[in-house]
């Protein structure tokens, strides 16, 4: 909703957020003021010629102008930060003056760049300019007689720009004009295809020839391509396939870079109403005019716009959603709503072309990215098509701007740019076969958004021209899933840092794909049961197919019971499967990357995991799972008192949810009978409530006397340090409290305050909250090595037994995100963890000189002072991915709150 001012004050640009809006502004006493246009933009200088007639004998030096009820002069640049005290940028150019023969007043305004520039790219002024967005009072005003002639102009950051509250209006606008055009017969369909943790819906519009056309898509064409391939390629190649229709996705997922959302609502308009789009082009030298018929672009297409899958950042102009995670580095963890509703939908529509609109980097970036690529994409049946796709996208981007030239990624780039990780938006598009495309433009601007316009058009052209051969290579992907091929025409792809060819690294075996991946599902033969049931879950959501046994199977000696959860590799989408499953690759000779790209689910959430290399082993001993339902969890008898197992992250919210309830909740401190040190105690009837919300292990206790235990008391917790940490807390039901008056601070950041760890427990996490405690001084004998901030990987560790890793095994594979370890230990330090001091002690990840940290110490614990220190090198929080982690992180937690109790024995006098 457009905001209307009348005044605003003359403070600070971020002040003025403080203060309710200012009220609509009542024109109807003013005489109307004549303009020659009622549009302003914060991206480009824009004159308006206005006239009015203020009456006989105006002495044309009293007249003055307002904006906003505020003189011009009171409208002044922004130079830094929050502050705006540069020349006026709403200038006189020109008179005033009587019009000729008239007592009629005219003069010319220019309206410049408040940010100076006509690039708002930049982040400090991303945060500010949106509250300047909406409707004021343009006014003339004879300061003598008080006679006034005023208008109501809009002022926006680009004609097109619109706030989250405008977007399903203007969605409406377009599906109400279709209607109402009786020769319209195009189908559209609005979806709300979920909501934000803050509540907000996620918008998502259909585009089609008719109904029809999406129906046989989903339920015929799509079907048939990920279950029999080459019947429809043999089709193509025969010439019998002729009327179906392939999607093309336009998608945003960082609203801050703004004309990625406005963009889709022009192209729905231009396809939508349009029966012709006219638009340039050029071939790179020579500049044409294109025409599209809409009727005929849709016998090939169906149009699907993802307007934003992260409205509460668009909301708040902010890249990261409301929780702070950035999406765009989310879509392969999938621990955020959104990214689980929209890859949902993804799956579902499976598109052959995924445009992503971002912004914002130097030059007009498209992709394809550098290498390393992902194995688990059969590239070079991607590559071709994408690379044409690219100059497609980026010759109309150029066409209909005044940008000159843009790059692509694979060519532009060394290293740094990669598309190893499946993480971005695109790239988990290109493991559905899709051709998938980040554009970045380069600023924010008019400019860009008719650049982003072009190359939709662009992308829509190259579909319609090259359907049948764009679809016939992603049914061949689809083809090789189904037949289990591990083609050698993809190796050429896979290279190293000195650009040799290395192709999959398949350890030895024929093929880089398995031919199953065992998931158990009962608590003898799975350590995490719950993660188990997660795993198949996502799979599924995802569009992998998930059988269960119908037998018991024996692998390996280990017979597997009925139940589990089996994922066959010979099926269209075991790229995607693979991506989530497989161990992950070691490509630290690489100089840069740009994000970390160890997925690695079994490892990073903690489920075993076990790779079937045998074709046909489960043949007719299996069905196909098409929803997973979490089991509850079982309670034995009716004994006063059960063990609460520290085996999944489930246990720990219960315990959080009954300390919050006031219930008695105690740790083991020693092993007794099948129960271990760790394992929690609580009272039956305390714990049956949450049986069947909850998943957790629990075994008869009895009464529970002759246990050393301890009681645990609520824990005050305080995160300093990232959303994501703040999110994972939350996520296992610590309620969070200030610092001051925390009994645990939990930080992985270089925030650090000695007088508030004082008294106190500090888990501090990773690099920078280690080398802050180094740096203190506090900690004599403590020191860490680094080799670099965004060195990541997942490693072998070797695990102490200590009530703080409880809950674990010796041997564990830990994940590691700031290249780091522990260089020298405090005297009366314990260690938790070590990295295993063997030559494979790396499994994955980009580390380059991470041969530094075997043998070295990863975490450890130590009382000094009145402080406790529990430091980890390894991560226990990372973008809420590191679930096997959470356990280590309530361990260090609920160690600073146990409160020892005396012991009492058979005969129930205390000891």
């Amino acid at each position: 909703m457009k905001k209307v001012y009348s005044s605003l004050a003359a403070v600070v640009l971020m002040l003025s957020l403080l203060v309710p809006s200012i009220a609509a502004v009542e024109t109807d006493q003013a005489t109307e003021l004549e303009l020659s246009q009622t549009v302003f933009s914060m991206t480009e200088a824009r004159t308006v010629e206005i006239t009015a007639d203020l009456g006989e004998g105006v002495d044309l030096t009293n007249i003055q102008f307002q904006f906003g009820g505020k003189p011009l002069s009171e409208w002044k640049t922004w130079t830094s930060g929050t502050n705006y005290d540069g020349a006026p940028f709403i200038t006189v150019v020109e008179g005033p003056a009587f019009v000729e023969g008239t007592t009629e007043i005219k003069a010319t305004l220019e309206f410049g760049l408040p940010y100076g520039t006509g690039d708002l790219s930049n982040r400090t002024i991303r945060t500010q300019y949106q509250q300047f967005i909406g409707d004021y009072e343009l006014a003339m005003i004879d300061s003598a007689s008080g006679a006034k002639a005023a208008a109501t102009v809009e002022w926006n950051v680009y004609d097109e720009f619109k706030v989250y509250d405008e977007l399903k209006p203007a969605i409406d606008e377009i599906f109400e004009a279709a209607e109402a055009d009786e020769e319209n017969d195009r189908y559209l369909e609005y979806q709300k295809v979920g909501e934000t943790s803050q509540g907000r819906d996620i918008h998502f519009v259909i585009l089609a020839r008719d109904e029809e056309a999406v129906d046989t898509y989903l339920n015929e064409t799509l079907p048939t391509a990920l279950d029999d391939p080459e019947s429809l390629i043999e089709k193509l190649e025969s010439g019998s396939m002729e009327d179906y229709q392939v999607p093309i996705w336009f998608n945003n997922i960082h609203p801050d870079e703004v004309e990625g959302v406005d963009v889709q609502v022009e192209l729905l308009e231009k396809f939508a109403l349009e029966e012709e789009i006219t638009f340039k082009n050029t071939d790179g030298t020579t500049e044409v005019a294109e025409t599209l018929d809409v009727d005929d672009v849709l016998d090939d297409a169906i149009f699907l716009y993802m307007f934003t899958s992260n409205p509460d950042g668009r909301a708040a102009n902010t890249r990261a959603n409301g929780e702070g995670f950035d999406l765009n580095r989310d879509n392969a963890y999938q621990t955020q709503l959104e990214t689980q509703q929209v890859n949902e939908v993804v799956a579902q529509w499976t598109p052959l072309s995924f445009i992503d609109f971002h912004g914002y980097v130097e030059g007009f970036l498209i992709e394809p990215a550098t290498p390393p690529h992902n194995p688990n994409f059969e590239y070079d049946l991607l590559i071709g098509n994408m690379m044409e796709q690219a100059h497609a996208l980026g010759n109309a981007g150029i066409a209909n701007s005044n940008l000159t030239s843009y790059f692509i990624a694979k060519e532009g780039y060394g290293s740094g740019w990669d598309d190893m990780t499946p993480a971005y938006t695109a790239m988990y598009g290109m493991l559905h076969g899709a051709l998938g495309h980040t554009i970045e433009v380069p600023t924010l601007s008019q400019d860009s958004y008719n650049a982003l316009v072009g190359s939709g058009l662009g992308a829509a052209k190259y579909v319609h021209d090259n359907k049948d051969e764009l679809y016939k290579e992603q049914l061949e992907i689809f083809k090789r899933g189904v037949n289990g091929e591990d083609n050698r025409a993809v190796d050429e792809h896979l290279v190293n840092a000195k650009g040799e060819s290395i192709g999959r690294i398949r350890d030895g075996n024929e093929n880089f794909f398995p031919d199953y991946y065992v998931i158990p599902a009962d608590s003898k033969t799975q350590k995490n049961v719950l993660e188990a049931y997660n795993m198949a879950e996502y799979l599924i959501r995802n569009g992998v197919e998930v059988e269960k046994t119908t037998k018991p199977t024996a692998i390996d000696g280990v017979t597997y019971p009925k139940g589990t959860f089996i994922v066959p590799m010979h099926q269209a989408k075991r790229g995607l499967a693979n991506a989530m499953l497989y161990k992950g690759d070691d490509v630290s000779d690489w100089d840069a990357m740009y994000d970390p790209i160890v997925v690695n689910f079994s490892d990073l959430r903690g489920f075993d995991l076990v790779e079937v290399r045998e074709e046909g082993l489960f043949d007719g001993k299996t069905k196909e799972v098409s929803e997973v339902v979490i089991p509850t969890s079982n309670i034995q008898g009716n004994p006063p008192k059960q063990i609460l197992e520290n085996s999944t992250n489930d246990a720990v919210r219960v315990v959080n949810a009954l300390l919050a309830e006031g219930k008695k909740v105690e740790v083991l401190t020693e092993s007794i009978g099948k129960a271990e040190a760790g394992d929690y105690v609580v009272a039956t009837n305390d714990l049956r409530p949450y049986a069947d919300d909850y998943y957790f292990e629990a075994q008869s206790f009895g009464n529970g006397k002759n246990a050393a235990v301890e009681v645990l008391e609520q824990p005050r917790v305080a995160a300093t340090g990232s959303a994501q940490l703040n999110f994972s807390l939350r996520q296992l039901g610590f309620e969070l409290v200030d610092p001051a008056n925390a009994d645990v601070i939990v930080s992985d950041t270089n925030t650090f305050n000695a007088q508030q760890v004082s008294g106190k427990t500090y888990v501090g996490i990773g690099a920078p909250a280690l080398k802050a405690v180094s740096e203190s001084g506090l900690l004599p004998g403590f020191a860490i090595g680094n080799t670099g901030a965004r060195h990541e990987g997942l490693v072998k560790a070797t695990v102490a037994e200590n009530l703080l890793t409880a809950g674990y095994e010796q041997q564990e594979n830990l994940y590691v995100t700031t290249g780091s370890w522990i260089s020298s230990v405090p005297e009366g330090a314990e260690v938790l963890a070590s990295f295993q001091d063997s030559d494979d002690f790396y499994i994955a990840g980009w580390w380059p000189q991470h041969e530094k940290a075997r043998g070295q110490t990863m975490a450890i614990t130590v009382d000094n002072s009145e402080t406790t220190y529990t430091l980890f090198a390894n991560d226990l929080a990372f973008r809420a991915h590191t679930e096997h982690s959470y356990r280590l992180l309530a361990n260090s937690i609920y160690d600073a709150v146990r409160v020892q109790v005396p012991v009492e024995t058979s005969k129930g006098k205390k000891q």
